[in-house]
């Protein structure tokens, strides 16, 4: 139940009302979907579900949203799958108009230099390559637009402490404070978080390696005026041997991380007095002198923990319900949203009679494997910026003094950014032809600009929707307007996107001016290629030519239904 009152230098938390639910009223009532869980994660699958039309009820332990920064930066793959949530697009607009974006950073052994992050970004993306934004306005954003959706019930302030499920659904017994009462839902998604009580009462547990070095996290109000960037110190001056991170939020908020050593005593280093000793130690040391606050802190310890499945019946787990990964990358919360992003559509089209369990099958396969990839990755990260053994220290030590005069070592010392996973061995992939440039199978479709409406540039990922996509390449050749109509027939919602020479008005269809031909450029098309996207984004075929019958196979491949 909800905790006391929060309170923040910047922040005026919300206080959500406990409002009494139909079946507390004696009301029979059966959902689609049970989420439980209000964070990001499962606001995020609420409104996936909306985005179908599928409504849902959020249950959340809560009556507010979380406090600090916490999971601080969203990357772009996440802001574009944002972009299709709430009305109009309004969440990553809402994110993008309060987050700070950035495009790069630096990492210092000491006080020197020997590592310049810079990630690609140019005008064909309209959101940047991260984005900095506390986690607490993540939430309040996701809330909003939820209850704007008009399909999405949050209860606050409930529990979930009992389920059971057969082969038509799941019941939950939900807590609150008028009473108990149980939930009856098709579907139920696990959204609750590192500490999952779904995952307890399932008697599910973790699998994998937990780190043991120790991060205490903190937020400070500062008026500082560095540019935003991510900046990394190994063994600084500040607190020699540790490792020491930095980050500049809104509302001049500023995100520092510290590693606290293993001969150092947790308990006297997460008193306040310890805590602003060392923050200010490290302000002296970058050369900060502004008065600052401390806001709120925590501790965190790096994980790579998964569930041997994440589909349990009837019941997903999402996030980290279902996953725990290191935060050097910025992978948490990102592969959150991609949980979200994945599941929601193979949900929806289960409710709605549109999709086999073999579709819904696909949603552990290609998660799962993600959070592999993401431990392979991560894992190198944090055995580098804690490092778990004496041998593993020397060769950072020996790295790190090397990158002081050369090149070569530099890209040990690369932080290894969040990045979307391809689900390049997917079952829900058809067959199709090789191609020398553009997205594979698996892998989210690429962003391009498009032109100018006003002041506002336009991008090709702003035409997506709901469905499939077919998105076909015409040129300068007329546009197969007749097979395109018979490749939509008899299968899962699907909408053409027609690349054409100039612009055409065709019924039912939006029609994309590639005057230059940079956009079949970027996908490696001729006139007749033609690619199939996932309603996530994700392609699952492309070919050379326009074929009805493999684009209706490859559709009924996507429900589950293999042909």
């Amino acid at each position: 139940m909800p905790e006391p009152a929060k309170s923040s230098l910047y922040f005026d938390y919300p206080h959500f009302p406990f409002v009494t639910p139909p079946e507390l009223r004696g009301e029979a009532v059966r959902h689609g979907v049970a989420i439980v869980g209000g964070g990001p994660v499962g606001l995020a699958c609420a409104l996936e579900l909306a985005r179908f039309g599928v409504a849902s009820v959020v249950i959340e332990d809560d009556d507010t949203v979380a406090d600090g920064s916490r999971a601080v930066c969203v990357a772009r793959r996440s802001m574009d799958i944002l972009q299709q949530l709430g009305p109009g697009g309004g969440v990553a607009e809402r994110f993008a108009d309060k987050g700070l974006p950035w495009t790069g950073g630096r990492s210092f052994y000491r006080d020197q230099v020997v590592f310049e992050l810079d990630m690609p970004h140019g005008p064909d993306e309209r959101h940047g390559p991260m984005l900095n934004l506390q986690q607490c306005y993540m939430e309040l954003y996701l809330a909003e637009a939820a209850a704007a959706s008009g399909l999405v019930d949050i209860r606050w302030q409930s529990r979930v402490s009992a389920v059971a499920q057969d082969g038509a659904g799941a019941t939950l017994t939900v807590d609150t404070p008028d009473g108990a009462y149980e939930l009856i839902a098709d579907y139920v998604v696990a959204a609750d978080g590192a500490r999952s009580a779904m995952r307890q009462l399932m008697g599910l547990r973790l699998n994998g390696t937990s780190y043991e070095g120790t991060y205490l996290i903190a937020d400070i109000k500062m008026a500082s005026t560095h540019p935003i960037e991510r900046r990394a110190w190994f063994d600084p001056p500040s607190n020699p041997g540790s490792t020491v991170l930095m980050h500049k939020q809104p509302d001049d908020i500023w995100r520092v991380d510290y590693q606290i050593l293993d001969d150092q005593d947790a308990e006297a280093e997460m008193r306040e007095d310890r805590i602003r000793e060392r923050i200010q130690t490290q302000l002296d040391m970058v050369g900060e002198t502004v008065a600052w606050e401390l806001d709120w802190y925590s501790l965190y310890k790096a994980h790579c923990l998964c569930l041997d499945d994440y589909r349990h019946g009837r019941v997903f787990f999402v996030g980290d319900a279902a996953h725990l990964v290191p935060i050097f990358g910025v992978r948490g919360l990102n592969s959150g949203f991609a949980d979200a992003n994945n599941l929601g559509w193979k949900l929806a089209w289960a409710v709605q009679g549109k999709g086999d369990d073999a579709l819904l099958d696909s949603y552990s396969a290609e998660r799962r494997a993600a959070t592999l990839e993401i431990f392979r990755q991560a894992g190198k990260s944090t055995r580098f910026m804690t490092p778990p053994s004496r041998g593993y220290a020397l060769m950072r030590e020996a790295a790190l003094e090397l990158a002081l005069d050369h090149d070569w070592p530099r890209p040990l010392i690369d932080p290894r950014q969040s990045a979307p996973y391809d689900y390049a061995d997917s079952t829900l992939n058809s067959p199709g032809d090789d191609f020398a440039a553009g997205p594979a199978p698996g892998a989210p479709l690429a962003n391009a600009r498009q032109g100018q409406l006003g002041n506002r540039a336009t991008f090709l990922l702003d035409h997506l929707g709901p469905d499939c996509t077919l998105l076909h390449f015409a040129g300068a050749d007329p546009v197969p307007a007749e097979t395109l109509a018979a490749c939509l027939v008899d299968g899962p919602p699907c909408r053409a996107l027609v690349v054409a020479a100039t612009a055409q008005d065709m019924t039912g269809m939006t029609v994309l001016a590639d005057a230059t031909g940079k956009l079949a450029a970027t996908y490696g098309a001729e006139p007749g290629t033609t690619y199939l996207a996932r309603p996530d984004g994700h392609v699952a075929a492309r070919w050379r030519q326009l074929d009805a019958t493999q684009v209706r196979a490859a559709l009924a491949r996507l429900t589950g239904r293999s042909p």
